[in-house]
């Protein structure tokens, strides 16, 4: 008798106790947030929602010999002048790291031969992060049930969904702090099995917008990090739909690429990528407007009919690849220089500039006038630009303008200009 009173005494505490955890929960529920995967290539990507990681940021402890350690992949000049890539591995253990610098720079080499990546090039510094694993692989390679203990827990079958390869977000950002510098960060995952997912609303304190992951061993997977930077750094929106989305009778999307108007509407308010209309489009036709996209198949125009922000494997249309390009320049200048500018130089340093694309023209001026026959060149001596040996100081002036034919808009024009100054002693 006394054990059923007991019992029952002890079921009655346990209840009032998992009440008020219940209510918070309820009144807390743990926070999603939306990420997007591809389950084929060449296929329309999917979304869902997952919960947010909710690991502490810690700063990244030297738990294993190199961990945390930087390389330079590509270094085309200074942090603050260009865009600057993170790459970080999972599942590679120590004696891995070099099988992942090479699978950054087979990536990197994918990935940069799209345009507009292709023609800007030199706006970009790539670096990789290691992280070492106390295991080799990833979970969920080759099944569901396989389990392995990674730096950054990467996993496919996410949410239940094969090629869903999720990470613990929250240990990415210690890496991605050891960079000089993050626009942008990839994560590769030690694996040949396709997949991968894109992290659009990440919010990160060292100042990279989104997280990409892809599997490092895949040869179609570069496509997911491609269309993952359509997004983070275009701002463009997905082009696809779900058919149970209906129609929109929302209000003007913020995103370039997507909108509630005809072609006829925007030519007529001159909006949108009305400058594009009835061009011919790298992705195949014409740009006009084609019902269905940001996920509605109805209501919302898009600018071509199939362009990598609808399926992989495709370019970015004409509008997008404005925006794309609107977006390095968000984070890098037309021109640069290995050449300090915050110091006196002679006369005879030869000062040399790097420029974003072939497309940009640079001038040269000395005490503000032009140097004509300077035109187009990229390494000048004053000297030979006329500064004399008058012991005044003079400057000297390199200006460039990116003339890509591939912008239009006047606003993102703007920011496709730049100088770079010296003070030169003309002693």
């Amino acid at each position: 008798m006394r054990r059923r009173i007991s019992l029952a005494v002890g079921v009655a505490v346990m209840a009032a106790l998992a009440a008020p955890a219940a209510a918070a929960q309820q009144q807390h529920p743990q926070r999603q947030q939306d990420v997007e995967y591809f389950t084929e290539p060449g296929g329309h990507p999917h979304h869902t929602r997952i919960p947010v990681s909710t690991t502490p940021v810690k700063p990244l402890k030297p738990s294993f010999k190199g961990d945390g350690d930087v390389t330079s992949i590509v270094h085309n000049g200074p942090v603050n002048s260009k865009l600057d890539v993170v790459f970080i591995g999972d599942g590679y253990t120590a004696g891995q790291q070099e099988a992942f610098h090479a699978a950054v720079r087979a990536k990197w080499a994918k990935m940069s031969a799209v345009e507009p990546y292709a023609s800007y090039r030199n706006l970009f510094n790539v670096w990789a992060v290691d992280a070492v694993s106390r295991e080799s692989g990833v979970s969920g390679d080759p099944a569901q049930d396989v389990k392995r203990d990674t730096a950054l827990g990467s996993g496919f079958f996410c949410d239940g969904i094969e090629r869903l390869l999720c990470l613990d977000t929250a240990k990415v950002e210690p890496y991605a702090a050891k960079a000089p510098a993050a626009d942008l960060v990839v994560v590769l995952a030690n694996s040949a099995k396709y997949g991968g997912a894109g992290y659009n609303d990440v919010v990160s304190k060292v100042g990279y917008d989104g997280i990409a992951t892809a599997s490092a061993d895949n040869d179609r997977s570069d496509q997911i990090a491609v269309h993952e930077t359509g997004h983070s750094l275009g701002k463009l929106a997905d082009e696809y739909q779900y058919d149970e989305y209906g129609t929109y009778t929302g209000t003007e999307p913020h995103e370039s690429n997507i909108s509630t108007l005809s072609a006829g509407q925007m030519q007529a308010q001159r909006t949108k990528w009305y400058r594009w209309l009835g061009q011919p489009s790298p992705d195949g036709g014409s740009v006009s407007a084609f019902e269905g996209g940001g996920y509605y198949p109805k209501g919302l125009f898009r600018p071509t009919d199939n362009s990598i922000m609808r399926s992989l494997g495709r370019e970015f249309n004409l509008p997008g690849r404005e925006a794309m390009i609107a977006g390095f320049y968000r984070h890098a200048s037309v021109l640069s220089s290995s050449v300090p500018t915050d110091a006196t130089v002679q006369r005879s340093k030869r000062l040399t500039v790097q420029t974003a694309a072939r497309t940009v023209a640079v001038r040269w001026y000395v005490d503000g006038r032009e140097a004509v026959a300077a035109r187009g060149r990229l390494a000048v001596v004053p000297r030979s630009l006329g500064v004399r040996a008058d012991g005044r100081t003079h400057t000297v002036t390199a200006r460039a303008t990116d003339r890509t034919g591939a912008v239009r808009d006047p606003e993102v024009r703007k920011r496709m200009s730049g100088d770079l100054t010296w003070r030169v002693a003309g002693g």
